[in-house]
């Protein structure tokens, strides 16, 4: 069976998004199925270098779109866009002949996959890993209960009425569409997952550890993009306490986003210059032997509605790594940890209870273990790609095709 993928970005990006992506296609692809790939004008707003209308990444084919111009007015760009879209799809499902369309988050792919879903009678799966509108709130390109932010919540709804089946990142997702009417059993969550062949513990990345001078340290970590939501800035003012009552404590935060300039000068302006190391994004195939010298990873996003109804990747990496982790009590960290079995949640937003559970942990090699061994058997139980993904069987011939 052929499945037509329509994204928003992908590989050779880094993110957790094209992360999530590529591990889908090749689980996908050890079921039987033949994932083929299309990527929307998106893609090329932050992509820089070479274009082609198709390349191959990781034994995959990647059809793109091509980049959109801005038109003035409200919505005028996100409509051309969906135009664009829309007949990019209809040319490449010609020539590739796609049992169904796979379209996942933001909304704008999945309103053109409907229109030619429809038109080709090919039957179209919507998948949700954000709420769009949610996710501009964390943007800042608008505010929760603002006009727009109704209007795209309303088009959110729509589009998952009319799509034959909703696969889902989350039970939090899930519950907030059956509070919009939407038929339970039309929802199936597409949990987040782990390889364990790529994370699993291994050793150190000498150079690494040598370059960034972090021998003989205690190490708190944090692998990933630098959101406004993920609460960093908290970590740079809990680990100031952790770095007086803990000489050989350092921060590390290897990564890059929206907030890597705020959270330098923030370090810069509390004196932690030789305490916090930040080497900007590392190449994903260094990333295991990073995590492999972290001795706690922190994730103390703050409260907001994507972060309670979204679960992260990242903790999950953290535990198949057999490594501990302290999470904010958010609703997305509820759903993949349990409280002094499988890590320790704090309460979001609150400085000094982030601080006493660094301080606690980072100390306690003992209660360390204990967490490290719970999580990664917890994580490698329920939480591998090939455990999480056997759901598309389920949606796949709910929405029609065997």
């Amino acid at each position: 069976m052929k499945i037509l993928h329509i994204l928003d970005h992908s590989l050779p990006l880094h993110s957790g998004y094209t992360f999530r992506s590529q591990n889908l296609f090749r689980a996908q692809r050890k079921m039987g199925y033949d994932p083929v790939i299309l990527t929307s004008p998106k893609h090329e707003e932050n992509w820089q270098g070479d274009w082609a209308e198709k390349e191959e990444i990781n034994g995959f084919s990647y059809y793109r779109t091509g980049a959109t111009r801005k038109l003035p007015g409200p919505m005028t760009s996100e409509a051309w866009l969906m135009h664009v879209l829309s007949r990019r799809i209809l040319k490449v499902a010609q020539h590739e002949k796609p049992d169904i369309i796979h379209a996942h988050s933001p909304v704008l792919n999945a309103i053109p996959a409907l229109w030619a879903g429809r038109k080709l009678g090919v039957p179209v799966v919507y998948e949700i890993r954000a709420f769009w509108e949610d996710a501009a709130v964390d943007h800042g390109t608008t505010s929760e209960g603002s006009l727009r932010y109704r209007l795209t919540k309303i088009i959110e709804t729509m589009v998952c009425t009319r799509a034959d089946q909703v696969a889902i990142l989350c039970n939090g997702l899930k519950d907030d569409l059956v509070s919009r009417y939407i038929p339970a059993d039309k929802i199936t969550p597409v949990f987040n997952g782990v390889n364990p062949d790529d994370f699993q513990p291994c050793s150190p990345d000498e150079e690494y550890l040598q370059t960034w001078n972090l021998s003989g340290k205690k190490v708190i970590g944090f692998i990933g993009s630098f959101y406004r939501y993920e609460g960093l800035d908290l970590l740079v003012k809990a680990f100031a306490g952790v770095a007086e009552t803990v000489p050989s404590a350092v921060l590390l935060l290897v990564g890059g986003g929206e907030m890597e300039g705020e959270l330098k000068q923030l370090v810069a302006d509390m004196g932690l210059g030789q305490r916090v190391v930040m080497p900007g994004r590392i190449p994903h195939e260094r990333v295991p032997g990073v995590y492999a010298m972290v001795d706690l990873l922190a994730y103390p996003r703050y409260a907001m509605r994507l972060t309670e109804l979204v679960t992260p990747l990242k903790p999950l990496e953290a535990m198949a790594m057999g490594k501990a982790l302290v999470a904010s009590d958010v609703g997305g960290h509820k759903e993949l940890i349990t409280h002094g079995e499988t890590g320790i949640l704090f309460k979001a937003g609150d400085v000094v209870a982030l601080t006493t559970e660094l301080s606690s942990l980072i100390t306690d090699d003992e209660r360390r273990e204990a967490l490290q061994q719970q999580g990664m058997l917890w994580v490698r139980e329920h939480h591998t790609w090939e455990k999480t993904t056997g759901a598309y069987r389920h949606i796949y011939a709910r929405a029609g095709i065997k």
